[in-house]
């Protein structure tokens, strides 16, 4: 092995591994109660029911120079389901909605960011919820950055998607009529970098 070779390989390691560095790393504070993810769906096509899911972490890597290193990931903690009527949490948390007995996890990973410019991309992913995953795809728009009075830095981001109860095995909500089938998810969430 010549000197010169070895030089090129320290090089070329050297890149790699600023490359993969490039990104920074952010934990979704949701100790703070800055991050949310909240529901709404059609309740027999005459109103809206809206609810939450209070416990939930996750982090995220962002790279503004190349979004192709830019990767989410979020665990929900299912059984934490609110919509502020305790009966109704109750039966959603059953065997004929979320399942939360044999399903008690739900969960997100990035796949791809499509960068849109103007701090807006689209974020697909694997979504896992009641033991099923999809492809799914997330309108993203960055709301802010910069420092925050503690001395760290934060970035924060909304999403919205939609998801449909079929596609996740829960037939019970042809009961809330057909308008229920599209569920709109909306995500707030605010990143501390690490």
């Amino acid at each position: 092995m010549t000197k010169k070779w070895l030089l090129s390989l320290v090089f070329i390691l050297g890149l790699g591994a600023a490359t993969a560095q490039a990104a920074e790393h952010y934990v979704i504070d949701t100790k703070g109660m800055h991050a949310f993810i909240t529901f709404k769906i059609k309740h027999l096509g005459y109103s809206w029911l809206e609810g939450r899911f209070d416990r939930f972490s996750g982090d995220f890597d962002f790279d503004d120079a190349n979004p192709a290193n830019n990767k989410v990931k979020v665990d929900i903690d299912v059984s934490s389901v609110d919509t502020n009527h305790a009966e109704r949490d109750k039966h959603l948390r059953s065997a004929r909605f979320f399942d939360t007995d044999k399903f008690p996890k739900a969960s997100f990973v990035s796949t791809g960011w499509e960068d849109k410019g103007n701090g807006k991309a689209i974020l697909k992913g694997k979504f896992t919820l009641r033991g099923v995953t999809k492809n799914i795809a997330i309108d993203v728009s960055q709301v802010g950055t910069g420092k925050d009075p503690w001395g760290g830095y934060r970035r924060g981001f909304e999403g919205t998607t939609t998801l449909h109860l079929s596609d996740y095995k829960m037939k019970e909500g042809h009961i809330l009529g057909p308008v229920a089938e599209n569920v709109q998810l909306w995500l707030s969430v605010e990143g501390v970098r690490q």
